[in-house]
């Protein structure tokens, strides 16, 4: 008498795929911090204040370690922001007779340009100064709506919940901030 086969039953089973390895908080701060640092240097144009905000906003989030993974991002950055505005305001209230926020801030990127071409290196840094003058004289919360949004690549919600604002205002901030910034380098494309 012949037992049917089953062609699945004989086949040996796929290898496990590797586990996948628990979210770690050092981890999510280490890929997070060269972008929460230029988005910090460009709210408060200055190198040493913007180091020191992402590194208040990191040891803040130490305190968050255990919630869930989804929720550090939004979180970090809502720390972040309020970390900077903190800066901004005690730079105006305490040594704003003594420091003028626009002469440490020259414009160029820090990491060097390794392009082949010489002269299409100097117009790649000059269209990326011409990008960073544009969005530094955005207001702030146009600059903010449109890092967070358009670099950052989160969504509204999540931006409104960073800047404390409804979705609606995120959306007029976002579209007054590219409006703006299409006048300001029109000429340059």
């Amino acid at each position: 008498m012949l037992v049917p086969v089953n062609a699945d039953a004989a086949r040996p089973a796929p290898p496990a795929a590797p586990a996948a390895e628990p979210p770690s908080l050092d981890r999510f701060l280490a890929e997070t911090g060269p972008r929460a640092f230029r988005f910090a240097e460009l709210g408060l144009r200055h190198r040493e204040d913007a180091l020191d905000a992402v590194q208040d906003a990191m040891m803040k989030m130490l305190a968050y370690r255990e919630r869930p993974a989804a929720e550090w991002s939004p979180l970090f950055w809502s720390i972040l922001r309020s970390r900077i505005i903190d800066a901004q305001r005690r730079r105006t209230f305490r040594l704003g007779w003594l420091f003028n926020a626009g002469d440490a801030a020259d414009g160029t990127p820090d990491w060097a340009d390794h392009q082949p071409d010489p002269a299409r290196a100097h117009d790649g840094r000059e269209a990326y100064a011409r990008f960073v003058d544009a969005l530094r004289e955005l207001p702030r919360r146009q600059r903010e709506a449109f890092t967070l949004r358009v670099l950052e690549e989160f969504d509204v919600a999540d931006t409104a919940r960073i800047m404390g604002c409804s979705e609606g205002s995120v959306k007029t901030h976002l579209s007054r901030a590219r409006d703006a910034l299409q006048r300001r380098l029109e000429d340059f494309a």
